[in-house]
């Protein structure tokens, strides 16, 4: 599991224990940041724990922290600015087995958008995009398989091929196959000529259970 994905994990797992995730809902809800003192007194519980739980939701990134002083005194006298938790832009989705929808739905969306802008193909513009992105993102990494592991592939080195054991959009392959093989290959694509590997090449070998682009000897 690479490190995003771990991160992802953590802070879901930080919701589970019961006093925190009341904390969260609390605070998350509010149409304003509030104080240590605004959620011990609204849900009855100890500042202590309160001051705990909600700097524990600072660290795995679900709050953000700001300063304020709300006597509206400025200057000597004017006292600490307090303390004060808003939700964080911070989304978090994990999955297991790895996806991720939220790419495919971006590489689709500017395909359409330049479709309809140009005129153009859009199944060629979406391998296209997909290949630009996966160069994008390996760009200058020591290790292809590397890349792949870290975004969903589950990369197994099988011989001197690379079988792709995971398919991040697997839903969306099952109702599109041909579109969504288009767009991973092009991904995958993109993410060999990033990182300068010239001894693969990537094609399509659609197996079952597993992603439908595989890499062989160049």
């Amino acid at each position: 599991m690479h490190k995003s994905q771990a991160g992802a994990l953590a802070a879901v797992a930080a919701l589970d224990e019961p006093t925190r995730r009341r904390l969260y809902e609390y605070v998350v809800r509010r149409p304003e940041p509030v104080s240590r003192d605004d959620v011990a007194s609204a849900l009855a519980v100890p500042r202590a724990t309160v001051a705990f739980h909600l700097d524990r939701l600072v660290e795995e990134r679900l709050l953000v922290v700001e300063y304020e002083r709300r006597s509206g005194r400025t200057g000597p006298g004017a006292g600490r600015p307090a303390k004060l938790y808003r939700r964080s832009d911070r989304q978090v989705s994990v999955s297991v087995p790895e996806r991720h929808y939220e790419l495919a739905g971006e590489l689709l969306a500017s395909a359409v958008e330049e479709a309809d802008a140009t005129g153009g193909p859009a199944r060629e513009i979406l391998a296209r995009r997909a290949r630009e992105h996966g160069a994008e993102v390996a760009a200058g990494a020591a290790d292809v398989v590397a890349t792949l592991e870290e975004h969903g592939f589950e990369p197994r080195v099988e011989g001197d091929g690379v079988l792709l054991g995971n398919c991040p959009f697997q839903r969306l392959a099952r109702s599109h196959p041909r579109l969504v093989c288009e767009m991973s290959l092009g991904l995958v694509e993109g993410m060999l000529a990033g990182a300068g590997e010239h001894r693969l090449r990537a094609g399509l070998d659609p197996r079952p259970g597993s992603c439908c682009v595989r890499l062989a000897p160049a």
